[in-house]
Order: C-alpha cells, then sequence, then structure tokens
C-alpha cells in the first residue's frame, strides 16, 4: 500500500511510497489512491501551471497525443464539452472526455466514446500517473525540488490522469473541459485546436475575482495564439475582455450570436428539437447552407444553446465533420444531472442549477413542462447565491422543501434558507410554502411523498451533489 509522509505546509502531504508498491489492478484503486490528495478548497491561490507542466513533463506529454477542443465557463460547459466529444465521436473519432464533477462515481469524468474506458485502461494509466507524481515529488529529481514541499493537487493529478487515459486508450481526439477557472487550471497545458467559452455569471468571486471582467480574464486564460475560439453570448463586460485577449493572441473569435441562430424551438419532456441557422458558414461549414434539424435528450431552450456552441467549436476544430455526424452525436450525447428525469411517481427531475442564471433556465423549463406550482427541493453548497436562486425560483413552486446539499460539500442550509425566507417576504409573503429539513436522505423523502400525496412533480436543483443524492435514495423513497 501506498505511505505518505507528512510535510510542514498547509497543503498536505507529499507523495512518499514503499519501495515495490503493487501496481493498480482496477479504477478503483487509482481514485482510492486519489483521494489522499483531495484537501480542503484553497482556490488559484493553490494552482501553479509549472507543477502541471512538471507532471506532465514527467509522464511523456501525453496532452500532446491527440487533438483537442478546450471548453471553459461558468455553467452549461459539461454540457458543451460532452456534446463536442459525442459529434466526433459519430464522426468517426475515438474521442476522449474529460468534465467535472462526477454525480455518481469518478469514471464519469473520463470517458470515451460516451462510455467508461476498460479496467485494464485504467489501472495501466494509473500506474503512469503514480510514476510521474513520485518523479516530480521526488527529493533526487533538481529540477522539481520547487515543488518538494508543494504537493501536487487532486484535480493536476486527475488531470493528468485523464490524458493518461486517452493515451492508453489510443484515442486520437480530446474533449477537455476546465476546473474552475481557466489561467491557471491544469487542463490549460493544452494546445487546443479551437477553444469554447460559456456564459460568464458571478461565481467563485473569492477565486476569480469579485466582477465579471475579473472572472472573463481568468476564463479567457484558455485562448491560445492563433488558435480560433468561439464565445457564447455574454454580459458586455465579459464579451470586451474576450474580444481583447483574442485580438492581443490573434486567435480569431468566433461570437455565438454573430454566427448562428437557434431556432424552430420545440421542447417536450423527452428533449429539445430546434434548427441551426449560419449566419457566416461557422455552423455549417459553409456560407449559405441549409438550417440543420438536430435535436438532443435533454429538454431546454439553454441545452439547445449549449449545443449550438459545441457545434462550433467542432467545426472550427475539425472542420472535416459533416453535418450528419452533427446530427447523430447530438441525439446520441446524455449526460446525468442536467435537466434528468428520475422519477415517475412522482415526477422527479434533477439538474445541478446552482447559479441564479442556470437555475433560472431549469425553473422555466420545469414550468413548460411540468406545470407551475410543483414542488422544489433545494441545496446549495456554501458560498453559491442563494438569494438570487431564491427570487428567481419561487414563483414557480407552491412548496419548497430547503436541505444540505449532502455530504459532499460544504453547506450552511440554515442560511439558505434565510435566503428563500427573505426572497418570500420581498415578494408579499405570498406562496410558496418554505420548509427546512437539515437531514438530506429525509428532505428527499419529504418532498417525494409530498408530490406523491398531491400529485404534483418535484424538481430537485442547486447542486450536483443534491442531484446525486436524489438519484441515489429516490428509489428508496
Amino acid at each position: 500500500m501506498n505511505q505518505r509522509s507528512r510535510v510542514g505546509t498547509r497543503a498536505g502531504y507529499a507523495v512518499k511510497t514503499r519501495q515495490n508498491t503493487a501496481p493498480f489492478a482496477s479504477s478503483a484503486d487509482v481514485f482510492a489512491w486519489l483521494e489522499r490528495f483531495i484537501v480542503p478548497p484553497q482556490g488559484q491561490a493553490a494552482l501553479r501551471p509549472e507543477r502541471m507542466r512538471a507532471l506532465a513533463d514527467a509522464a511523456g506529454c501525453p496532452e500532446r497525443s491527440a487533438p483537442s477542443v478546450h471548453v471553459a465557463g461558468t455553467k452549461g460547459k459539461g454540457s458543451v464539452t460532452g456534446m463536442a466529444s459525442s459529434i466526433l465521436s459519430a464522426a468517426g473519432y475515438r474521442a476522449a472526455r474529460y468534465v467535472s464533477p462526477h454525480v455518481t462515481e469518478y469514471r464519469e469524468r473520463i470517458t470515451v466514446d460516451g462510455a467508461f474506458f476498460s479496467e485494464a485502461v485504467y489501472a495501466a494509466a494509473g500506474n503512469e500517473l503514480r510514476a510521474a507524481a513520485e518523479a516530480v515529488s521526488a527529493r533526487a529529481n533538481p529540477a522539481c525540488r520547487l515543488f518538494q514541499d508543494e504537493p501536487s493537487s487532486f484535480f493536476e493529478l486527475l488531470t493528468l490522469y485523464f490524458f493518461l487515459c486517452a493515451r492508453e486508450g489510443g484515442c486520437n481526439a480530446l474533449a477537455v473541459e476546465t476546473g474552475m477557472g481557466g489561467r491557471l487550471d491544469p487542463t490549460n497545458i493544452v494546445e487546443p485546436l479551437a477553444a469554447a467559452i460559456t456564459g460568464i455569471e458571478l461565481e467563485h468571486t473569492e477565486f476569480l475575482g469579485g466582477t465579471i471582467a475579473a472572472i472573463a480574464a481568468e476564463k479567457a486564460g484558455i485562448i491560445k495564439a492563433g488558435k480560433p475560439v468561439v464565445i457564447a453570448e455574454q454580459p458586455g463586460d465579459a464579451l470586451a475582455v474576450f474580444r481583447a485577449a483574442a485580438a492581443e493572441k490573434g486567435a480569431p473569435l468566433c461570437y455565438l450570436p454573430d454566427a448562428a441562430a437557434v431556432e424552430n424551438l420545440r421542447l417536450s419532456r423527452g428533449g429539445t428539437d430546434f434548427t441551426l441557422r449560419s449566419t457566416d458558414g461557422a455552423a455549417s461549414g459553409r456560407a449559405g447552407a441549409p438550417p440543420l434539424a438536430l435535436s438532443i435528450s435533454i429538454p431546454g431552450e439553454i441545452q439547445a444553446r449549449n449545443a449550438a456552441l459545441a457545434v462550433l467549436a467542432v467545426r472550427k476544430a475539425f472542420p472535416e465533420v459533416g453535418d450528419e455526424a452533427v446530427r447523430r452525436g447530438l441525439a446520441a450525447f446524455r449526460i446525468p444531472a442536467r435537466f434528468e428525469r428520475v422519477g415517475d411517481d412522482p415526477p422527479v427531475i434533477v439538474d445541478g442549477a446552482h447559479t441564479e442564471a442556470s437555475a433560472g433556465w431549469c425553473a422555466r423549463t420545469f414550468a413548460a413542462l411540468y406545470g407551475e406550482g410543483g414542488i422544489l427541493l433545494f441545496g446549495c453548497a456554501a458560498g453559491k447565491n442563494a438569494g438570487a436562486m431564491a427570487r428567481t425560483l419561487l414563483g414557480h413552486f407552491s412548496r419548497v422543501v430547503i436541505t444540505a446539499p449532502g455530504s459532499g460539500t460544504a453547506s450552511r442550509p440554515e442560511r439558505v434558507r434565510e435566503a428563500f425566507e427573505q426572497a418570500r417576504r420581498e415578494a408579499g409573503g405570498r406562496l410558496p410554502q418554505i420548509e427546512f429539513v437539515p437531514d438530506t436522505a429525509a428532505a428527499i423523502r419529504r418532498a417525494l411523498n409530498a408530490g406523491r400525496a398531491a400529485g404534483l412533480p418535484v424538481l430537485g436543483t442547486g447542486s450536483f451533489y443534491l442531484a446525486a443524492e436524489i438519484r441515489k435514495l429516490g428509489k428508496e423513497a
């Protein structure tokens, strides 16, 4: 078994293993080892691009093993990354996908062609990963002495693990989602064929900055010299930052609202149909082409917009990808906890929305498909703007159950309840009824039983952690 020695830093542990350590035999072994590197969030101050570069160099630069699309943003970047990888798979590529967080298990973060890698690939890549981590932390390595007392972070190692799995698994295309930021993000060692940036909101302000412009500047760090970048609709301050960054780096900028239009939108409980019309040839690959008729399995206008961004990014990076691959790839795309129906009695939808805008999109879609006045089960992590989400959500529901999002993240459910009560007072004290059930499992049972008794649908949102708990416990309630 691996052994680690305590070092005198707040970062946690350095890698130190005994000689003749048994090789990993499964993905479970690798993830159990990786979990040892999880420490309380330290934000961007703990990110060291030069350390990530050293790790990748020690592993033989696996991020260079295949061309890539790199995706950043505040919300929707996991969907865009997944859609891009699904389109590439439909086009005949062996496409690896890296997203976070996972909902049920770690392997969801590191997949190929919409499925898990084989256990042999996960294990072999894990052994390469550990060897690289040990090389970087070794005191005998003069090039890496800078990092001896600052051990690699969980996300750095997980990111390298993805690249190693992709190389070991023979992938020839990569779709890569950033973590929290962009400029300092461990994924930013890639040299993508194209980048994509989703909409920017005020989130992680304690780490990324307190203004839209500051956050946009961090996300703009993924823009590479001479490489195209596709930008979703943005607040004016963010768009100005992206235009300036692209101009400075000589990167062609494609702004989605100018390049394409989502039209003929039709929502159903089974998904979204729409047409994507190209105004400059970016979406279709050629000017004057007829609109593409597309379908995705996730309901919601925002997901159609995410699909449009994914199509443009893929077309910029891999211009040979045809219309049929776009259609088949989007139709086949699946991802958990994005307006996902996980129960029928009562109807239960889970969504990982945890910002004001994403919560608004989610609530409006829910009301359009299941009617106003349903039941909201809500829990969010500490640091999220619960008040803004409360003001967006309350008017669509007749009853609200506030809880903790589970044990996987820090939360202050009492403050969330206060935020919802304040929003209710600001609205004149009208409905909905607000109930506080701090125990997550008990809150899930309460909401589902109430929905079943009243014949009302239930929406669980506010956190991917809560979505995971509902998916796990919903069938038992």
